[in-house]
């Protein structure tokens, strides 16, 4: 068996860590918020436009959620309140922050719901206008999608566990701790 001289195994290293650099770049570059449904929200004195990326909302899948006060968020500041069925995603008020991919407006971004049911979005702004408060109700979020969790976990680590079982085979038939040292 041919030996990889020790300069070889560096080029061979530098290239793929160079490979890997030059493609994280697009594969990281940031998507665009398409807002394909939005509802409207009186909080006070403003009026607020609430936006999803996915309609209907189904349980377990990620989406961005966009908050836009009629005039922009320039000059206001507020908090959000997540209402419904899902403890984790509900349990504390949060302050609205900008979106990190649509800036002019506030939002979460790859937010999932993990629970089916109704939810609601409660808002309080801080404006030129005075202190509002609002809220969203009955956003339905539907049932997960696609098949049952442990179901899609079982089928997605058949190809590991068809690698470890090889790894084993081969490591068995082998056997790197037996075999003669050659110079």
């Amino acid at each position: 068996m041919p030996r990889i001289s020790a300069r070889r195994l560096a080029a061979l290293l530098l290239a793929v860590a160079t490979l890997g650099l030059l493609t994280a770049g697009p594969a990281a570059a940031y998507q665009p918020v398409n807002i394909v449904h939005t509802e409207r929200v009186q909080v006070g004195p403003y009026g607020v436009t609430v936006g999803f990326t996915t309609w209907p909302i189904r349980a377990m899948q990620s989406l961005d959620f966009t908050f836009l006060p009629d005039g922009g968020i320039a000059d206001k500041s507020g908090t959000l309140k997540i209402n419904g069925p899902d403890r984790r995603a509900t349990r504390r008020v949060e302050p609205l922050v900008r979106h990190p991919r649509k800036r002019d407006s506030w939002g979460l971004d790859v937010k999932s719901l993990n629970v089916a049911g109704d939810y609601g979005f409660t808002f309080v702004i801080d404006g030129p206008q005075g202190r509002g408060e609002g809220a969203l109700a009955g956003v339905q979020v539907l049932d997960q999608p696609g098949p049952p969790l442990p179901l899609s976990w079982t089928l997605g680590l058949l190809p590991l566990a068809g690698l470890v079982i090889f790894l084993v085979v081969v490591w068995r038939r082998l056997r790197p701790g037996k075999l003669p040292l050659s110079i």
